[in-house]
């Protein structure tokens, strides 16, 4: 009988796994089951992390599907077998689309987002949907599913609005996925959890089928993993023009071939890197031991950067840059037209309008931080200033990077530690805290937050890569080569391994029973 070859799925990689499956040691139905039963055990009990909405019907089945076609014709993609869980504001057909919330709990537009759709044909596996900030913003506290825990301190929040999605990878629940982001939703739950994100360029990425979507600018999909050369291969399948996200137009000609063809490990020698040290989180606290704890983890991070042969321009002055990030505005026409853009075409969607939500009965589950963004209003005049706010500060930006020839700005990806979950849900209300929004202010530039290390506290912290428009690529390419001289992503205690799982050749296609060690 042939001997078990085991696969450790904890910090597994798209190249592990992919690796597995050609030697025979691994088919997508062991991978799938494998996950399954990590959820099982640590997000509703156990740690009980609280990071899984839904689990996706005939998920195995699909998974077998996949292992026939891989035996008789090979991997249909460079995703072939590889599950993903999607933040619960995107659709996937057979999941309802609930938004963390008691308002649309039922609400199952029985389709597929452009992005999911697009992950399919790359071979992925579209595994559920996971917890987010109620409504898409603000910390993971909803209605519908209570509060997303942190993986490392169970008594912290998970950031957001995308925690959930960001737990998932750090808890390894799945091997990727997919974010959103409006002010920071994506590199700050990313950061909280050690995990990689990025919120790409507006244009890059469609919104299509995601709540939250076009003609509204702010909003951006991204990926999310827990290596840098895995976000790539996960931005890669989701990049595309999408006519019916016309923000995508504006990405036409800016992609490359392969962002994982550019990684390169010694991109930072050589590198101008300027440093941004003011601070410029939302409701940051500069003078408090709380900050001072995530400085000192970033000076660090600085020192590893001059380590890895870059040169640093420390610091760099952006003028008049929290004056203008104070101008901050949305457009009040936006709002409803990305509403109605969203549930048009679907014949049973809950509600018609913004209005309609706000007068629901139901409307006084939603959590307090996202009752009252639901009912924050702007004026013309505000969107108008923030426009002219937005172009002068990008210019700034822009001649900053020019007059020191920088090819990335970095900064601290977020400026506190992450926040108790009963000072989220109980006044102070705390939510966001201490999370830097440069990035979807100006819209058009990307941002890629890596794990830089941990506070005192064992808390991490991260560092933002943040680049001219559309230079992505150039981003992840920094990015990886500063993880690949750091190594600072570290699995969390709190979820650790089940059981070694692998296929003997005599018996696949059975399921390994469920076993705590």
């Amino acid at each position: 009988m042939d001997s078990l070859q085991p696969f450790e799925i904890v910090e597994a990689t798209i190249e592990s796994i992919h690796g597995a499956f050609r030697s025979g040691h691994l088919t997508a139905r062991h991978l799938v089951q494998g996950y399954l039963d990590r959820i099982k055990a640590y997000d509703k009990q156990g740690p009980a992390l609280n990071a899984v909405i839904s689990l996706a019907p005939g998920v195995l089945e699909e998974a077998d599907r996949l292992d026939e076609i891989y035996r008789t014709r090979g991997a249909i993609g460079p995703l072939h077998g590889i599950p993903v869980i999607m933040k619960d504001q995107g659709d996937v057909k057979g999941l309802p689309t609930t938004m963390g919330s008691v308002l649309f709990k039922d609400f199952n537009p029985d389709r597929d987002a452009f992005v999911v759709d697009k992950l399919r044909k790359a071979g992925a596996i579209i595994l559920g949907k996971a917890t987010l900030g109620e409504l898409g913003g603000g910390d993971t506290h909803g209605s519908l599913f209570g509060s997303t825990r942190n993986v490392y301190d169970l008594e912290r929040t998970a950031g957001g609005s995308s925690g959930g999605s960001a737990v998932c990878v750090s808890a390894n629940f799945a091997t990727l996925a997919v974010a959103q982001e409006g002010f920071a939703s994506i590199r700050r739950p990313s950061t909280w959890n050690g995990i990689v994100g990025m919120r790409p360029t507006a244009g890059l990425v469609s919104r299509g089928g995601v709540y939250s979507g076009w003609p509204s600018k702010i909003g951006s999909l991204g990926p999310m993993a827990r290596s840098v050369a895995d976000l790539a291969r996960l931005l890669e399948a989701m990049v595309g023009y999408d006519p019916n996200d016309p923000i995508t137009a504006h990405g036409m000609g800016h992609i490359p071939p392969s962002y994982t063809g550019l990684l390169d490990r010694d991109a930072l020698r050589g590198a101008r890197l300027g440093i941004l040290r003011e601070p410029m989180g939302f409701a940051s606290e500069p003078e408090s031991a709380d900050f001072a704890k995530v400085s000192s983890v970033f000076g660090r991070a600085v020192d590893a950067l001059r380590g890895a042969g870059a040169t640093v321009i420390d610091p760099i002055v952006i003028p008049g840059l929290k004056d203008l990030l104070a101008k901050r505005a949305g457009n009040p026409e936006d709002e409803e037209a990305s509403f109605r853009q969203y549930f048009d075409p679907c014949a049973e969607a809950p509600f018609k309008t913004r209005e309609e939500v706000r007068n629901s009965p139901l409307f006084a589950k939603v959590s307090k931080s996202s009752q009252d963004r639901w009912m924050r209003s702007s004026t013309p005049e505000a969107y108008g200033e923030y426009l002219k706010a937005r172009d002068e500060l990008m210019t700034r930006l822009l001649k900053v990077m020019a007059d020191h020839k920088l090819d990335a700005i970095v900064h601290k990806a977020v400026e506190h530690q992450p926040t108790l979950i009963k000072d989220g849900v109980n006044p102070p209300w705390t939510d966001q805290k201490g999370a830097p929004h440069l990035n979807t202010f100006l819209v058009y530039v990307p941002s890629v937050v890596v794990p830089a290390g941990f506070t005192r506290d064992k808390m991490p912290v991260g560092i933002t890569f943040l680049g001219r428009p559309y230079d992505d690529a150039n981003m992840i390419k920094l990015a990886y080569a500063y993880e690949q001289a750091t190594h600072h992503r570290r699995a969390p205690d709190s979820t650790p391994a089940l059981y070694p799982i692998g296929v003997p050749a005599k018996r696949r296609g059975e399921r390994p029973g469920l076993t705590l060690v």
